[in-house]
């Protein structure tokens, strides 16, 4: 095998230089001078994490494709500790990315398996309350793009930025009560009932037809909510105004000299 560095991270005060290495191996180096200092064994797969902490400079968390977290001393080239990402059923699940709390208590991680897990001090208690899936019900929607290339969400033409705030659902698309529909920015002060979802049935690529979310209750009722932003309400007066000028330059237009004098208008 030829060795490839997969992911290099500096230490918290840049004395020290981390690379993964596709053999698996994790090589400490002396930032001034190159010298390396020590190998860190463990990950059986490649790492593509490299996390330092935000204010310990001796601390350096790494993750990898093998499933497996650890935190490591890198002044001394040890371990401190490890935890392993077994699930029940499925074997392990790859770690794709962490980042610890601007307080260095906690730290998240993300895997291949779409699972937040959170690691920290402290009592977990606060995070039972959150359902065990939560999805946005716009996250695998298809996009198309339009004749000027922007990117266009194909089931309501719509650019992705323009669009209301997603509903949460389960992972088969099933929405989730409405006192978790205001942890969604932009839904917080929402009434009960511009929470509740418009369902409807789309096929999948599969071609099997399944009922999902396909956006608010209704119209009316969306009009009746909040104003989504203060600049979509400054669009809307612009937009009206410029209606109520081109109606008064149609109407000189019609009212104009009818004898053929004066100065001609143009198209």
């Amino acid at each position: 095998m030829k060795p490839k560095v997969t992911m290099i991270a500096w230490n918290q005060n840049d004395n020290y230089v981390v690379t993964a290495v596709n053999n698996h191996l994790l090589k400490v180096w002396n930032s001034s001078t190159g010298q390396l200092l020590h190998d860190l064994v463990g990950h059986a797969d490649e790492v593509f994490v490299l996390e330092t902490h935000p204010f310990d400079s001796r601390i350096m968390l790494s993750a990898g494709h093998d499933g497996n977290i650890f935190i490591w001393d890198i002044t001394k080239g040890t371990k401190t500790k490890h935890y392993f990402n077994m699930i029940e059923g499925q074997g392990h699940g790859a770690v794709f990315d962490c980042k610890f709390s601007p307080d260095g208590q906690h730290f998240a991680c993300t895997d291949s398996h779409g699972h937040l897990l959170i690691f920290g001090f402290g009592c977990s208690r606060s995070y039972e309350k959150i359902p065990d899936q939560m999805f946005f019900h716009t996250d695998y929607r298809p996009l198309i793009r339009d004749s000027n290339n922007y990117v266009l969400d194909e089931q309501t033409q719509q650019a992705p930025h323009l669009m209301p705030p997603p509903f949460l659902v389960d992972v088969d698309g099933n929405p989730h009560p409405t006192k978790y529909q205001r942890l969604v920015p932009g839904r917080e002060n929402c009434a009960d009932e511009h929470l509740i979802p418009q369902l409807g049935y789309v096929a999948t690529s599969d071609g099997e037809v399944v009922e999902q979310v396909i956006g608010q209750q209704t119209v009316d009722q969306d009009e009746q909510g909040l104003e989504p932003s203060i600049l979509d309400g400054m669009i809307r007066q612009l937009q009206l105004e410029q209606d109520q000028r081109l109606g008064v330059d149609q109407e000189s237009a019609s009212s104009g000299p009818q004898n053929g004098e004066g100065t001609p208008r143009r198209g």
